[in-house]
Formats: structure tokens, C-alpha cells, sequence
């Protein structure tokens, strides 16, 4: 075997890989962050109520405030009770108060009549002549109460917990970061998609691909290059992309030509923990740590790359976030037909993926090669057929992750 068809890093499988990444990746130093800035973080803290809420008993309905076990047939109104001021109204047997929603419920009043039940002439209102305690009445303490723990370290952040931190009075939180990566296509046959490739040079699909990638999950995606296959530019790009992101993705130079340069120049600058994965597609995948950044060289193929970020990165990035759950869905699905496969390695073929009769069944996309984009459009799950395996029969059942569903927060 020559040298240029010799490596020196092992092929291990997906499982070791990972247990790599899973070791240099730790979840972002937390910051606290204002209210209106928390979206999409997850929260880094347990979330304790310090008072009730509702903090005093209110009423859920406009009508009549009463006294529940008070018989009389008509009873006098005193006054009119509004939410947002506490009025010095007492009720008992023979008067009410006019309320309305969310207002405090006066002193001595026990229920609420709603106004639709009653009928007010002249100052007096006539209500049902059963009405029950605490009806149409909120008590304090009733959605949260002092002490409850509100929100869990680990949650999601969205609309209703956004609105339950403020309802508690807080005006921060404290929040795992989210990631900035730098994304960077490497090659001298890339050019601008805007731009007419000449004899040899191809458009640069990957780095706009995995940018868009790393958006759809709310982080910032900063693209660099494409960058020439020289040592001194890719050095100089890695630098600054460290320098300037929590994690970095280059795409391509990560095989066994002479110009794929960055394994060399990741050895160079910090360490290399795995060089090849015995995955399909996706073989060359490289992680490094540079400065303490994590560095994932993904191979040039756009599907390679897209489907090495789906398996590795995405999670990755998840964990730098500070989330629980890290992965897809996953779900056994039958085969509509046979695959090829050879057991050499895992491997991850584009599916849709639809239930029909009760059972989830799965159809290739066409043409698995790792340059074919279109494999990936429309797909809504990658199907792993792990190494050891051969060819999948039709009707047979696979594992399917489902790249088109969120993970759990």
C-alpha cells in the first residue's frame, strides 16, 4: 500500500465517535440574560415561586360577588369592584358587589354570580337560590403557590414559560448560551453560487447547506471562505474561525489527497480525536478540539456532510446549549422494498417515511450517492442499517430518525 492510500487514523464505529464528542463537549458557561432576550435558551436555573398567583382571591367571571350561603331574594348592591384596585367594600348576607374578571374578591364574599345567572333593577340583583362557595372564584395561590418550583433547570424556554417567568416578577434568568459557528467551505474548485463555474470548479453548496442548518436550530451560523487548498490559508482561517465561534465546521480537505490539508493542519494547532468513522455516508469525518473549540471536518460531498452534521453535530450543538434531549426520534419502520447494503459500515439512507395501516413504512429516495442533494430533499428520515448487516428484504423492519420532527426539550 502506498502513501497515498494509506491513513493513520483507525476507521472506529459511530458509537465510538461519538463517546468522543460526548466527552470533549460541555454545555456553555451560563450567562444571565434580560426577559425579552430568553427565547429559544434553555433555562440553567430551577425556577422557585417566592409568592402566589393569583396573589389574592380573585374573581374568574363579571357578575355579582356574594355571600354563597345568604338566602334573601334580592340583595342590595353596594358598589362595583374593577380589577386593579382594591376597593373597601364588605359584603354580607343581603348585599353583593359588582365585578369584574380578575378583580379582588371583597371582604366577606365567598362566591360569584355570574351576570348572565343574575338580574340587577334599581340597585338590587336577584341571584340563583343555590349557589355554591368559592364559584367562579379564583383562591390564591391557585395556578402557582409560594414555594412550588415553576420552571426546572434544563426547560425550554418559550412563549408560556417566558410569560410565567415575568408572572413571578423575574426580569432575568440565568440561561445556557446559544453556540456560534463558524462554518467554512474549503477547495479551489468552489466558486460563489452567483458565479459561472469554469473548466473544473463547481458552486459552493455546503457552507450556505450546514449555515442554514445551524439557523434552523436559532444559532448563529457565520460563513467563511470558500477557502484555497494552501496551508498557510486554511491555518490562518481555522485560527480566526476559533478564535471567533464556540464551534467550527469545515467542509471538505478531510480525505487522503494531496491537497486535503486539514487534518494535518488540526494536528498542527490542537488535537485530533478520531480521523474516520466506519459510517456511510461520512467516512472521512474528522473531529478535532483547537484552543478548547470544537472542530468537526465534514466531507466535501454535500449529502456526506449534511447527513455527518444530522448525526454529530446537531446533537453536539444541542449539548453546547444545554439541552437534555439531544437526538431526533427515532421509530422501527418496515421496508416497502429491498435495499442494497453492504456490512461493511452504518449506513444512513434518505426516506420518506409514511403510516399506512396502523405500521410506518419506508421508500428510499432514488439514488443514495453522497454528491446526490436531492436524496435529502423531501426526506423525512434517515434510515440506519447498522454495519454487520446485509441486504434489508421488503417488509423487513429498520430503525428510522426522523429529521424532519424536533427533539424533546
Amino acid at each position: 500500500m502506498n502513501a497515498m492510500n494509506a491513513s493513520r487514523y483507525p476507521v472506529i464505529s459511530m458509537q465510538e465517535a461519538w463517546e468522543q464528542v460526548a466527552v470533549a463537549i460541555r454545555p456553555l458557561p451560563v450567562v444571565t440574560r434580560p426577559l425579552d432576550t430568553l427565547l429559544g435558551h434553555v433555562l440553567a436555573e430551577d425556577l422557585v415561586a417566592h409568592e402566589n398567583m393569583p396573589p389574592f382571591p380573585a374573581s374568574a367571571m363579571d357578575g355579582y360577588a356574594v355571600v354563597a350561603a345568604d338566602r334573601a331574594e334580592e340583595r342590595v348592591v353596594i358598589g362595583e369592584q374593577d380589577a386593579g384596585i382594591r376597593q373597601p367594600f364588605h359584603v354580607q348576607p343581603g348585599t353583593a358587589v359588582r365585578i369584574m374578571t380578575g378583580a379582588p374578591l371583597p371582604d366577606g364574599a365567598d362566591a360569584v354570580v355570574p351576570f348572565e345567572q343574575a338580574m340587577e333593577r334599581e340597585g338590587r340583583v336577584r341571584v340563583p337560590a343555590s349557589v355554591k362557595p368559592g364559584a367562579f372564584v379564583r383562591p390564591a395561590g391557585q395556578d402557582i403557590a409560594t414555594g412550588d418550583l415553576v420552571l426546572a433547570k434544563g426547560t425550554l424556554l418559550g412563549a408560556p414559560e417566558i410569560g410565567l417567568l415575568a408572572t413571578v416578577g423575574r426580569t432575568e434568568a440565568l440561561v445556557y448560551p446559544q453556540p456560534t459557528v463558524a462554518v467554512m467551505a474549503t477547495g479551489d474548485e468552489l466558486v460563489p453560487p452567483g458565479q459561472t463555474p469554469g473548466p473544473g470548479q463547481i458552486r459552493d453548496s455546503n457552507s450556505y447547506a450546514l449555515a442554514a442548518a445551524v439557523q434552523t436550530l436559532g444559532y448563529t451560523a457565520r460563513r467563511i471562505g470558500p477557502v484555497t487548498d494552501t496551508e498557510q490559508a486554511l491555518r490562518q482561517a481555522i485560527q480566526e474561525a476559533v478564535a471567533g465561534a464556540d464551534m467550527v465546521l469545515t467542509s471538505g480537505g478531510v480525505s487522503m489527497g494531496t491537497r486535503d490539508l486539514i487534518k494535518p493542519i488540526l494536528e498542527e494547532l490542537g488535537t485530533v480525536h478520531f480521523g474516520r468513522v466506519a459510517i456511510k455516508p461520512g467516512k472521512p469525518l474528522t473531529f478535532a478540539t483547537v484552543q478548547g473549540v470544537p472542530v468537526f471536518g465534514l466531507p466535501g460531498f454535500p449529502v456526506s456532510s449534511l447527513v455527518c452534521f444530522e448525526n454529530f453535530v446537531r446533537p453536539a450543538l444541542r449539548r453546547m446549549a444545554g439541552y437534555r434531549q439531544i437526538r431526533r426520534p427515532e421509530q422501527l419502520v418496515r421496508m416497502s422494498h429491498a435495499v442494497r447494503h453492504t456490512p461493511d459500515r452504518t449506513e444512513f439512507q434518505r426516506a420518506i417515511v409514511i403510516q399506512r395501516d396502523g405500521e410506518y413504512w419506508a421508500e428510499i429516495t432514488g439514488n443514495q450517492v453522497s454528491g446526490r442533494l436531492l436524496s435529502l430533499v423531501g426526506a423525512n428520515a434517515l434510515l440506519t442499517i447498522p454495519a454487520g448487516v446485509g441486504d434489508v428484504a421488503a417488509g423487513e423492519s429498520v430503525n428510522a430518525i426522523f429529521i424532519n420532527q424536533p427533539e424533546a426539550s
